[in-house]
């Protein structure tokens, strides 16, 4: 036994590992583990106090992620639908946007479109049912100026309404024009040039005796109106399509309050 012991102890002595410069990697030193575990602790508390300082709100919304992602990344097959529609609208509209600007590929006729297209602007419609108002000398025809006057006012609050309402932009950023600004309108849905031209033609059809050419001309100018909106990139083609689906409502909202030839006399001699 004693014969061992030195041994033993020669052997430490001449263990590599048992030198001062390498205790640190065999034991780890006391100020490392308590400073480490302060840290924890400290973290530890911290991440307490965010948690308590966390709204309720804010917890609410954090654990209903999960199901939102569940939501977007699972959508119903009515919105699949819908988003599916809106893109197909959204290309094929910029596709047809022949006109939007110069460097387009029809961008030489986008004076003669836009021209057209000032064919159908709430103003002129507007005055030239004034002038015509003043002139005309018939009871009968005071009477449909009157409302046709009445049905162009109509046609501009209800689509300045609508749009604001849907706030939608068009295809491309084309800033509208100074009659735009006049009628208010802004944005692209509904298409405030086909509702006022599809009211129109109705208007007309009914009210008028046109020959069946005029008639034809009539129904084509609303449509050529209707659709240069897209060629200019003003508007989508669903925009265009309800307003031709509005425009038709107005006339048909205009036939039931249609005012009858005593009211129009009273509101021109208040006039």
């Amino acid at each position: 036994m004693p014969a061992s012991q030195p041994r033993s102890r020669a052997r430490d002595r001449n263990n590599v590992l048992n030198r001062a410069e390498f205790l640190s990697l065999n034991q780890p030193l006391k100020g490392n583990q308590e400073s480490r575990s302060s840290g924890r602790k400290q973290s530890g508390q911290a991440g307490a106090a965010s948690a308590q300082n966390t709204n309720p709100k804010e917890r609410r919304q954090s654990q209903q992620l999960p199901e939102e992602d569940c939501m977007q990344l699972n959508p119903s097959f009515k919105g699949i639908a819908f988003n599916s529609l809106l893109a197909i609208d959204i290309c094929m509209s910029k596709r047809l946007g022949v006109c939007a600007n110069r460097a387009s590929s029809w961008g030489g006729a986008r004076s003669m479109i836009n021209l057209l297209g000032i064919t159908g602007h709430g103003i002129p419609w507007i005055a030239g049912t004034l002038i015509c108002l003043v002139k005309s000398s018939t009871l009968a025809g005071q009477e449909v100026l009157m409302n046709l006057l009445l049905a162009l006012l109509l046609d501009i609050m209800i689509v300045a309404g609508l749009q604001k309402l849907a706030k939608r932009k068009g295809p491309y950023d084309i800033n509208p024009g100074l009659l735009d600004y006049l009628t208010m309108d802004t944005y692209a849905f509904p298409a405030g040039h086909a509702s006022r031209v599809a009211m129109l033609s109705k208007f007309f059809l009914n009210h008028l005796v046109l020959a069946i050419p005029l008639r034809i001309l009539l129904v084509l100018w609303a449509l050529c109106v209707g659709f240069s909106r897209v060629m200019i990139g003003r508007h989508h083609i669903t925009d265009v399509l309800s307003g031709f689906v509005f425009g038709y409502l107005q006339f048909r909202l205009v036939e039931l309050i249609w005012m009858s030839s005593n009211t129009c006399q009273m509101l021109i001699s208040i006039w």
